[in-house]
């Protein structure tokens, strides 16, 4: 989301997403609190739920696309005996089942639904279906036929069993994977049906809940009246790099970095910081001049070459970074 006007702010801010809003309501609401000029979330959350919203300023929305990528965990509660058209609370009941499963069935049915999957989304989704929101379409009582997609999910893990009819689960999945349609698998393997009625994001990426500030620590629930206007940023931003943190590191010198972001190959043999063992079965490396990282690149044919490259300004910019 860019405007018009704003000043120029870059890095991330991690928000703890209150119950309510849409993802895209809240980065608006900032981008405007901010008065920023371009910003985008590293993930949706749905209205009903709370929890890690990654939110991007200027340049480090060019980093986004690895956020989305990255590992997530949520916590989430499931409730048997209905299941619902938007496979959470907010929906009309679809069908009922008195069955209760114990929690050695759940245990059960739980390896079966991890590793590499293929998940009916839930009809209430943004995925487009002839040029529309599937959730517009379900909306207006066209409820579409959605294929399955492939969907990673590393692991479920029975954390809590409040009473009979409720779960509560711990989840660590990759891109694309929807909560709520893993909620009503779960609950149709155990013979019952279900939906999600407490869903929770505790990590994306390399950032969670301690990272993340509530809408009341940011001053989002003040109007612009009463809010203090000299203090525009509350807290400090984290730097575009932060979102690259899982990717491995590959040390370059300053000349071999100007050269990359020139866009001039690197040959592999003339790098000062060494050659890892490996280095070209791995698909991204995070290149840095000593602290500094300054894009990602792609090993291929012994020759190190840019992917998208960050710092541009280190070297052509007014001030430039001696990092000797």
């Amino acid at each position: 989301m860019a405007r018009k006007r704003g000043r120029d702010i870059h890095g991330w801010l991690i928000l703890d997403k209150p119950l309510g809003p849409s993802s895209t309501t809240m980065v608006n609401r900032l981008l405007r609190f901010f008065d920023g000029r371009k910003a985008g979330h590293g993930g949706t959350l749905d209205p009903l739920a709370s929890g890690v919203l990654p939110i991007a300023f200027g340049k480090a929305t060019s980093t986004i696309p690895y956020i989305m990528d990255a590992t997530k965990r949520y916590r989430f509660t499931l409730s048997f005996g209905e299941s619902r058209t938007t496979d959470d609370r907010e929906g009309d009941v679809l069908a009922t089942s008195d069955v209760r499963p114990s929690d050695e069935d759940i245990r059960a049915v739980l390896p079966s639904l991890c590793g590499d999957v293929m998940q009916v989304p839930p009809v209430f989704s943004a995925l487009r279906v002839g040029g529309q929101r599937a959730y517009d379409l379900a909306r207006a009582g066209r409820p579409p036929e959605l294929p399955p997609r492939p969907a990673r999910i590393d692991s479920i893990t029975l954390v809590d069993r409040p009473d009979a009819d409720t779960a509560v689960f711990d989840v660590q999945s990759g891109k694309g994977v929807y909560m709520r349609s893993l909620a009503r698998d779960i609950a149709l393997a155990c013979g019952t049906v279900g939906h999600i009625s407490v869903l929770r994001r505790t990590k994306c990426g390399p950032f969670d809940l301690s990272h993340a500030c509530s809408a009341e620590q940011l001053g989002l629930d003040k109007t612009d009246e009463t809010r203090d206007k000299a203090c525009v940023l509350p807290v400090p931003l984290l730097e575009a790099a932060t979102a690259l943190v899982d990717i491995p590191a590959l040390a370059v010198t300053k000349a071999e970095g100007k050269s990359l972001i020139c866009g001039q190959a690197v040959t592999l043999a003339h790098l000062e910081g060494g050659v890892p063992d490996g280095v070209e079965t791995v698909p991204l490396w995070r290149v840095m001049i000593g602290e500094h990282v300054i894009g990602l690149c792609r090993v291929a044919e012994g020759r190190l070459r840019a992917v998208r490259m960050l710092e541009n300004h280190l070297f052509f910019g007014e001030q430039d970074v001696d990092y000797s």
